[in-house]
């Protein structure tokens, strides 16, 4: 399977306990931590078979790139990050109508599965678990000699365990996959595994369940393929530091002209492996035999796992190299006193000028190419210390197996071509390769009763990057499946939760417009700079959007669920001295008008006083005076 919540967990492969369907062969193992003391047994688990002997046989029979134009392919977008949240995921619809989940993109797992909603034993995830019964399509796989059966002898079952000693299992059932409107592809039908029981990261993580890209019968892309509906290739493009996203193309694509590629051999086994020969630190070629990268199982490509795993001998060069060539940098702790991380202070927060402190890396392949990583391709970022990086390559405690993760191929768009097997690696901006690919209007996510409905809304696109402004004020349109008359006692409930969620003050989140819909509300947020501050960051606003788009907002069960519409960020407005002053100005005006009002009151007031004679008649007594001596 692959990664974990837990970064340095990151995952290997899994791989399958209990046969699945003759088909289902497992597939993956976990690294451990690179600083944990030696685990009883080896971090990467062995599959129960190892390897398939007519592997060539099969990939000769299936669909190539071949170019050919009629052949669609399923493009889908890639939600949150590598870092952040250890996985990448993307939005798959199951069902007519279509029920959305995010499944972790993972080329190191076979079979696709999501929470069933039979299931007493599943997480809090990030949408409703999938039932069965209010899908017109779905029918599940009846037990026959090729599955392993339930109690009953009426549906076949699957189980996966993973090394992080987390598990799933479930029954299988056949509905139809929808990819999304920006695919050209049109919905499938497909088999995928119905959660009945997870443990462990599986139980907890936010992401609904899996998608497997792995080789195996079970795996999405072998069923797609072998259905004949798209190329037996797929591509991942995974964004850079702090951007996240990123791409997804089920099927072939064209190959850009620069793009260089390693070959990778099935037979061996059934992961994605590549022939690394050397690696290269600021030019220089590490002192390895090549054959270190080659050993167990040699050099595997996991678009699960986090991180990179490198055998010990190549580990420790690497270290040393990358270190000899930053002595401008303080060298310090990590962010995790568990573990011990080599990390460097006065780096400075412009990812885009690392390279001008941190060495290039040079991967070079078997057949001479080689593949060029810039630093964010080997760090991450200190959680703790502003302009501090560290290594994110670490020892494969005692296993020689190279593993490489996610961090390596950041902004690198990578091509499985599986049939002709062999991997491709272009460097290239992944959060405007979506944008390359000139994507025309598609097909909806699949058949649906009612047009308005959720499913055929696609997901407001993750943010690529703001332009260099201060913010002034976010806009967010959210559809939320309640009447407004059930909503409307929640409003203030709910933008508190919206703030919580986005780890804003609630005082920031304000309600600008209600509309209500027949079994809706649309409602537009304005999210507001903290506190007396008249803007905010372009990374703040930046990280608010991006919690945004993926989801990361859970509402209460009596709310329902809601849709990202559209978001927008207006700038903050540039405004004269008068106008910035204009509020104090009228306040001492409006004061000295009263001051003086005051003294003009109190001015004729004496002036009356003054003037007032009593009235006496003129025979009236007056008192004697007493009259003074001279």
């Amino acid at each position: 399977m692959a990664r974990r919540r837990s970064a340095r967990l990151g995952s290997l492969l899994a791989f399958a306990a209990a046969a699945v369907v003759v088909l289902a062969s497992g597939a993956t193992a976990a690294a451990g931590s690179p600083d944990r003391p030696a685990p009883a047994r080896p971090p990467l688990v062995l599959p129960l078979t190892l390897s398939y002997p007519n592997a060539s046989r099969l990939a000769s029979a299936r669909r190539g790139l071949g170019g050919d134009g009629a052949i669609p392919n399923a493009r889908m977008r890639l939600h949150d990050d590598l870092l952040t949240n250890g996985y990448y995921t993307t939005r798959l619809y199951i069902g007519t109508p279509p029920q959305e989940f995010a499944l972790i993109v993972d080329s190191g797992s076979t079979v696709t599965y999501v929470p069933c909603a039979t299931c007493e034993q599943c997480g809090n995830h990030q949408d409703p678990k999938f039932q069965p019964d209010l899908s017109g399509t779905y029918s599940p796989v009846k037990c026959n000699v090729d599955c392993t059966c339930d109690s009953e002898r009426n549906q076949c079952t699957y189980e996966r365990q993973y090394a992080e000693m987390s598990s799933s299992s479930g029954v299988l059932g056949e509905d139809i996959l929808s990819f999304g409107k920006e695919s050209e592809l049109k919905p499938q039908r497909a088999v995928f595994g119905c959660e009945n029981t997870e443990t462990g990261d599986l139980f907890s993580q936010h992401a609904d369940g899996i998608m497997g890209l792995g080789r195996g019968q079970l795996s999405i892309m072998d069923q797609l393929v072998d259905k004949g509906v798209i190329s037996d290739s797929f591509s991942l493009c995974y964004g850079g530091m702090d951007v996240g996203g990123g791409t997804m193309v089920l099927g072939g694509m064209p190959a850009p002209p620069d793009m260089v590629f390693s070959h990778s051999d099935p037979v061996r086994s059934p992961y994605y492996n590549i022939e690394l020969k050397e690696i290269h630190v600021a030019g220089k070629a590490l002192r390895l035999d090549s054959k270190i990268f080659d050993s167990k199982h040699g050099t595997v490509l996991d678009s699960g796992t986090t991180y990179a795993y490198l055998p010990e001998q190549a580990f420790v060069a690497f270290q040393d190299a990358v270190t000899s060539k930053v002595h401008s940098l303080k060298k310090i702790r990590g962010p995790d006193p568990n573990y011990k991380d080599i990390c460097f202070a006065g780096a400075g927060r412009n990812v885009s000028q690392l390279s001008e402190v941190f060495p290039y890396v040079d991967m070079v392949f078997g057949n001479g190419q080689k593949l060029s990583l810039s630093p964010e391709n080997y760090l991450f970022r200190h959680s703790k210390v502003e302009g501090a990086y560290c290594l994110g390559v670490f020892q494969n405690g005692k296993d020689p197996t190279t593993l490489l993760g996610g961090i390596i191929v950041r902004n690198t768009l990578v091509t499985y071509d599986r049939h002709n097997e062999k991997i491709g690696f272009w460097k290239t901006n992944c959060s405007e390769l979506w944008e390359r690919l000139n994507i025309t209007k598609a097909p909806s996510p699949a058949p649906s009763s009612n047009s308005g409905s959720e499913g055929d809304m696609a997901p407001a696109p993750a943010p690529s990057g703001l332009p260099e402004f201060d913010v002034g004020l976010i806009t967010v349109d959210m559809a939320i499946n309640v009447t407004y008359s059930n909503l409307k006692p929640h409003l203030h409930e709910l933008a508190e939760l919206i703030a919580k969620e986005l780890e804003i003050d609630s005082r920031q989140v304000r309600v600008m417009n209600v509309t209500s819909q027949e079994n809706s509300t649309l409602i537009r947020w304005g999210i507001f700079p903290a506190g007396s501050s008249n803007s905010m960051s372009n990374a703040t606003a930046m990280g608010i959007i991006y919690r945004l788009t993926q989801h990361h907002v859970q509402l209460p069960e009596n709310l329902g669920s809601y849709q990202l519409l559209e978001w927008n960020v207006q700038p903050l407005s540039r405004r004269s001295w008068f106008q910035d002053h204009l509020v104090s100005m009228l306040g001492i005006l409006l004061v000295v008008l009263l001051t003086l009002l005051a003294f003009l009151v109190l001015l004729v007031w004496r002036n009356k006083y003054r003037g007032q004679v009593a009235y006496r008649p003129v025979d009236s007594v007056v008192p004697e005076q007493e009259l003074q001596p001279l």
